[in-house]
């Protein structure tokens, strides 16, 4: 015992000097240069988890005794708790080796943190602690019920993604809210997220205008249906979908436009030939009038048909031979955009300015002449990478390392794609999580943006925030447009930010009213998803010990909300969110259903679990 009680005089007096060193060197962001209780508190436990503890702990608790693993609120006070009992047992005083040098005590954490998030969100529901903020979709601007439903279900802080929209629909948004408001009497904050440098792929060539249409075969190769064709006038009004009432499904037709007196002189039994792609005779013949401005038709043999083919119109005459009446075009079709498909081992060139991607290019004996390439929406990009480095694309379906950078741009091998490979599709995240690109923390559509945010939230989002420098800049922004008092909720989603988190809060906590959002998607590719699991622990634990508020993000309940159903690991891990103080759902058809669930799943929780704590409710069997 008295071995154990040196061993916690040595550790207390090791943290409170780590801690105060840690302190002096944010002295500038403290009002009156002293620190608050929480600034106190989060360098403790920083410096308090820079050791390992196991043995210790394992020591406490042999002897009864607290094993300091829920401290995060309170450090100092649970170790004084501790070296007091043990004092007393050795029969020592340490009052003169432990004052109280920060007043604090096991109540006084928990009473901070849950004034800071009635702070930033409003006073917790009757039935549960936990808020919930849901993303509002576009539609919620013209559908005033959805809203007031998002409200009578649960929702307390609606989310408006300044990435998408504008202006025009978010002022819409933020009516049809504040109406919720009012006609429900139920409070509701309204977060406006900025969009940050989100870096995107670029666009997309398009292929050659090309139509594939497939006869159907059995397993010996036997034709069982022909290829369907919905042949139309080629005049004004006739170029959309027509309501086609056979019995053939609208996946198993193509349509196709030729000219109005072409059409007008077909009848049944003609028929249209053709060469193809592949320089190949084909026809397809009038079976049906389908509509008074559609012919049906059918093909016998599987084709593919380009937007310059011409076609030889002909009919059966009294010999049963076709007499040729006459040639006529189709009507122009435009081709879908290229399909970028990659496997482990192949190249991809992350190409530089306007260049559209395209796929790779084969040469006759099947090897690659020319590997695809896909542009990147950043140009500072190229400047800061460097050979080696790894390259995710689409929310981490692809992953990459860059094998060398030039004047094209950046030559990407591709080490993860999954059996099969993926397909790489224009406008998909692209992140460099090793990377140090030089942006500044605010893109020039957000500081646009920072001026109606400034007038009409309750909250701002600060996106992929990385340093104390990257928050200093946003409460500058904030305070020259007169709203230094607007709550910031700083997302991390970044590898840096993750690194640079205790001196992004203890930067910032002091200066501006603050809360975290863990970005889960975002943060789960830049770290990896084995790596995100034990990361977002963490960051409840360095909230929790500066008592700031945390948003759990991304993905919540996520099938429930997009396709009506649940899933038994979403439910598990909505039942984890109980930890944070705010759990966002995204947009989704059935969102309604998603909150209802969501609000049961944290009433629930909210008996059994205080933050990292089991709270003991009588069960009941």
């Amino acid at each position: 015992m008295k071995a154990l009680l040196e061993d916690l005089l040595a550790l207390r007096l090791e943290v409170m000097r780590e801690a105060e060193n840690m302190l002096f060197r944010y002295g500038d962001c403290f009002s009156g240069g002293r620190p608050s209780y929480s600034a106190v508190n989060l360098a403790h436990y920083v410096a308090l988890r820079r050791r390992d503890l196991c043995v210790l702990q394992k020591r406490l608790a042999e002897a009864g005794l607290s094993s300091l693993g829920r401290s995060e609120s309170h450090v100092l006070a649970n170790l004084d708790v501790v070296i007091r009992l043990l004092a007393r047992v050795v029969g020592e005083n340490v009052d003169a080796l432990i004052a109280d040098e920060g007043g604090g005590s096991f109540a006084k954490g928990r009473d901070l943190l849950a004034h800071n998030t009635a702070a930033l969100f409003g006073p917790p529901p009757d039935d549960r602690s936990v808020r919930i903020m849901v993303t509002l979709p576009t539609e919620a601007a013209f559908d005033f019920q959805l809203v007031k439903g998002l409200l009578l279900r649960g929702m307390n802080c609606a989310r408006i993604n300044c990435a998408h929209d504008d202006e025009t629909i978010w002022a819409k948004l933020l009516e049809n809210v504040r109406r919720a408001e009012r006609e429900t009497g139920l409070p509701c904050k309204i977060l406006m997220d900025l969009a940050g440098h989100k870096i995107r792929t670029g666009p997309i060539q398009p292929a050659p205008p090309v139509i594939h249409l497939k006869v159907k075969r059995d397993l010996y190769g036997q034709l069982v249906a022909p290829f369907h064709v919905l042949l139309g006038k080629l005049g004004p009004g006739n170029a959309g979908k027509p309501s086609y009432g056979g019995d053939i499904q609208r996946s198993d037709y193509r349509i196709l436009h030729i000219p109005d007196d072409f059409h007008e002189q077909l009848t049944l039994g003609d028929r249209m030939y053709f060469g193809d792609c592949r320089h190949k005779t084909r026809f397809f013949e009038v079976v049906e009038k389908a509509t008074p401005d559609y012919w049906l038709c059918h093909g016998f043999s599987s084709t593919y048909l380009h937007a310059e083919t011409q076609f030889s119109w002909r009919r059966a005459n009294a010999a049963g031979k076709f007499d040729v009446l006459g040639e006529f075009p189709l009507a122009p079709f435009s081709g879908k955009f290229s399909s970028i498909h990659v496997e482990n081992g192949d190249h991809l060139l992350l190409s530089r300015g306007d260049e559209l991607g395209c796929p790779a290019v084969y040469g006759v004996n099947g090897q690659i002449l020319t590997p695809a390439s896909i542009g990147c929406s950043c140009e500072a990009v190229f400047a800061a990478l460097r050979p080696g480095q790894p390259v995710w694309i689409d929310d981490g379906r692809l992953g990459a390392v860059v094998e060398s950078v030039t004047d094209d741009g950046a030559m990407l091998k591709v080490i993860e794609a999954g059996q099969g490979g993926v397909v790489i599709r224009s406008d998909k995240g692209l992140n460099f999580p090793e990377t140090d690109i030089d942006l500044p923390a605010l893109s020039d559509k957000d500081l646009a943006d920072l001026d109606f945010v400034c007038r009409h939230a309750d909250l701002i989002g600060f996106s992929f925030v990385r340093s104390p420098g990257d928050m200093a800049i946003l409460i500058d922004e904030l305070k020259r447009r007169g709203r230094y008092d607007l709550p910031i909720i700083a997302k991390i989603e970044t590898k840096a930010a993750v690194e640079n988190l205790p001196w992004i809060i203890l930067s910032a906590m002091e200066r501006h009213p603050l809360g975290i959002m863990i970005a889960r998607g975002d943060l789960a590719v830049e770290l990896g998803s084995v790596k995100m699991s034990e990361i977002q622990e963490e960051i409840l634990w360095l909230c929790e010990s500066s008592h700031v508020p945390v948003v759990w993000a991304t993905q919540v309940l996520e099938t429930l909300a997009k396709k009506g159903r649940t899933s038994r690991p979403e439910i598990t891990d909505a039942a984890m969110s109980v930890r944070a103080e705010c759990v966002m759902l995204n947009k989704g058809p059935y969102i309604l259903d998603a909150i209802r669930v969501l609000g049961d799943i944290l009433q629930r929780m909210d008996a059994h679990q205080y933050k990292k704590t089991p709270q003991l409710r009588a069960l009941e069997w």
